[in-house]
């Protein structure tokens, strides 16, 4: 069995600790992220819709390349939506400059009523590359 292995992003491991969970898990060559929401460093989130989602996006760059992975090495993603209705126009260009070639990891959206005061949040699995 392999033994997994705690990832975490350089400048966010308080965070982590204080709500008692990993940003990542590595499993052998998977890497499960857990989600990543638009938070400023201290913890709080970031009010503006599309730089919440920017912010999301740039902090799980950074929990993958904590892992020596990249947005290419993802292969599913889902999200996390308050407001799908609303958000999507906002989201999709955002996505879309994030996800930008083909093929694109398979995605699930979700709508819920809550996330801790954020309005979007993304968790994804990812394969990490080998060691060249």
């Amino acid at each position: 069995m392999t033994k997994r292995e705690a990832i975490l992003p350089a400048d966010r491991h308080a965070l982590y600790d204080v709500h008692g969970y990993s940003a990542a898990i590595r499993s052998g060559d998977l890497l499960f992220v857990s989600g990543q929401v638009g938070s400023r460093h201290d913890g709080s989130p970031e009010p503006d819709y599309s730089q919440q989602v920017e912010r999301a996006f740039e902090n799980l760059k950074a929990v993958l390349a904590a892992a020596g992975a990249t947005l290419d090495d993802i292969v599913d993603v889902t999200t996390f939506h308050t407001d799908p209705e609303k958000q999507f126009d906002i989201l999709l260009p955002i996505k879309n400059r994030y996800f930008d070639t083909k093929p694109y990891p398979n995605w699930t959206a979700v709508g819920v009523n809550w996330l801790a005061g954020f309005d979007f949040e993304i968790k994804v699995i990812a394969r990490i590359p080998a060691a060249q």
